[in-house]
């Protein structure tokens, strides 16, 4: 892990930014571009709306929109005025965005006019000092964002932020079903912006954010503004505007969930596209099985990049490079392709014990990080914080190994292995294992109730849409992969794979199907 100075403040670094790249082309959303001049007068404006309306150093803000220029330029202002940035995915319910923003003791809230319900029931829940702007200028709103927009004179004044100050307040599921609020801070975010700066070294970059930039793709881009790249934002994944994008705009680098990336490779056109562009296409938040991985390599070109992160130490805990990817010269196997990669220049791996202890290579345990992109913890919730901490390590709650050479694999998460008769079967191995069978697209491995084994393992399948499987034949192939203890002792056949609202597969959902009437929680 290299040892990271902090030269400035990560505020800092977006304000060199947007001087250093003033010219050239910041955001492009349809048919609008934004310079880095343009993006820095166009926030700056909302920065001095913000503070002359009161708001100080701290106040909590969320922009309710899908993704666009504007809604980009909002948060932005936001964290120039010294606020923290609350991302709110509207594909979430309602409900439990508006409980997020109460949660997090939300000030302000922009919004486009579609959602103008949804701050108005805000607001009648926050009360009379949650701030509302409409990001669209719609006709009927109170307080619009050309009201901010049409302010000049002033430069925006200076903001002093140190390392354990907050910038954004991601949240995450909480085992009471309640979110928690991760504080990522300043400290965070100029490692994050070190590593994006080390991972682009010697090109500029052309960014598509297509996936929400609520989560990673919000990260990603500010954290790549120092580099100077250029961020091509869609509104949604729709497959064919993303590979047209790809030709069209010329990308270098752009993040998807294994599932996005299915979708792409699912096109009867996939190989018609000019893809010579592309640096880095980059993967995770899931496993994505090796045929899946083969199979981009040889439809994209030698630019797989994987790695393994959670919200509460973004990005940055290992990667799997491009180069990676390779043996000899040759797709690497099934055994390199499984695994999430080494530790990056700002992060420390190792395996634990339920003691804390380190355990050496090839021993499964509990993985833990290291390093500065690592969280202050979730806010206002010491109790959980200390349960993620241990003798000066974050835990992941993902089960794992590191091999001899640094190689890092996630098993399954803790919450997710399934005791059966006795022994420990983790759903991970047995989905990869299950999709190496011919046909198989999608598997999702959970333990359901038995009488006779407490749980037993049980597997929903999605196939491809020529292929005809037995749920007979499926467990035939899967004993002769793992064996009978592993394999589900029954499967169901699905359409249509529950999903979380940033394309992650929600086993929650699928496991309470079959817990409902029992009284664990799932």
């Amino acid at each position: 892990m290299t040892e990271f100075q902090f030269d400035k403040s990560f505020i800092e670094i977006l304000e060199d930014a947007l001087q250093t790249h003033a010219a050239r082309t910041c955001l492009k959303f349809g048919a609008h571009s934004f310079s880095y001049a343009q993006v820095a007068d166009l926030s700056g404006r909302i920065s001095r709306g913000l503070i002359s309306r009161g708001l100080k150093k701290g106040m909590k803000g969320a922009v309710y929109s899908t993704n666009s220029a504007i809604s980009f330029i909002a948060a932005l202002g936001l964290l120039r005025a010294g606020g923290v940035w609350i991302p709110i995915n509207p594909r979430n319910s309602v409900r439990d965005n508006i409980d997020t923003l109460e949660l997090f003791d939300c000030e302000l809230l922009f919004y486009q006019s579609s959602f103008a319900d949804v701050a108005t029931d805000a607001a009648g829940r926050l009360g009379s000092d949650l701030l509302i702007v409409d990001i669209d200028d719609g006709p009927m709103a109170p307080l619009k964002i050309g009201d901010f927009l049409s302010l000049t004179g002033a430069s925006v004044p200076e903001v002093r932020v140190v390392g354990s100050d907050m910038i954004t307040i991601p949240s995450t599921g909480g085992t009471t079903g309640r979110p928690k609020g991760v504080m990522l801070t300043n400290r965070n975010f100029c490692a994050l912006d070190y590593g994006m700066r080390q991972r682009y070294g010697g090109y500029d970059p052309v960014v598509m954010c297509a996936a929400p930039m609520t989560h990673v793709a919000g990260r990603i881009a500010l954290t790549s503004m120092s580099s100077g790249a250029r961020f091509v934002i869609l509104d949604q994944v729709d497959p064919q505007r993303v590979l047209n994008t790809i030709q069209d705009e010329g990308i270098t680098d752009f993040f998807l969930p294994p599932t996005g990336i299915y979708s792409l490779l699912d096109q009867p056109n996939v190989r018609e596209f000019d893809y010579s562009s592309l640096k880095a296409i980059g993967y995770g938040s899931a496993p994505m099985a090796p045929k899946k991985i083969r199979e981009a390599i040889q439809v994209f070109g030698p630019v797989m990049r994987g790695g393994f992160g959670q919200t509460e130490c973004p990005m940055f805990i290992s990667s799997l490079s491009q180069k990676d990817h390779f043996i000899d010269g040759a797709i690497a196997p099934d055994s390199r392709l499984l695994s999430v990669g080494k530790a990056t220049c700002i992060s420390e791996i190792a395996i634990l014990n339920d003691e804390g202890d380190v355990l050496p290579p090839n021993e499964l345990g509990e993985i833990a990080v290291k390093g500065p992109m690592v969280s202050e913890g979730y806010y206002m919730n010491p109790e959980e914080t200390e349960q993620i901490r241990l003798n000066g390590w974050h835990l992941t709650g993902d089960i794992g190994y590191l091999t001899e050479d640094g190689y890092l694999y996630v098993v399954d998460r803790k919450k997710d292995m399934i005791i059966t008769g006795g022994f420990n079967v983790y759903s991970s191995e047995v989905e990869q294992a299950l999709m190496s069978i011919p046909g198989i697209s999608v598997a999702v491995v959970v333990g359901v109730p038995s009488e006779r084994w407490g749980e037993e393992v049980k597997a929903v399948i999605q196939t491809d849409s020529d292929c005809v499987l037995t749920e007979d034949e499926v467990i035939a192939y899967s004993k002769d992969l793992i064996g009978s203890v592993k394999s589900p002792k029954s499967v169901e056949f699905t359409a249509d794979i529950p999903r979380t609202s940033v394309g992650k597969i929600d086993k929650k959902m699928i496991r309470q199907k079959y817990w409902a009437s029992t009284d664990r929680y799932v």
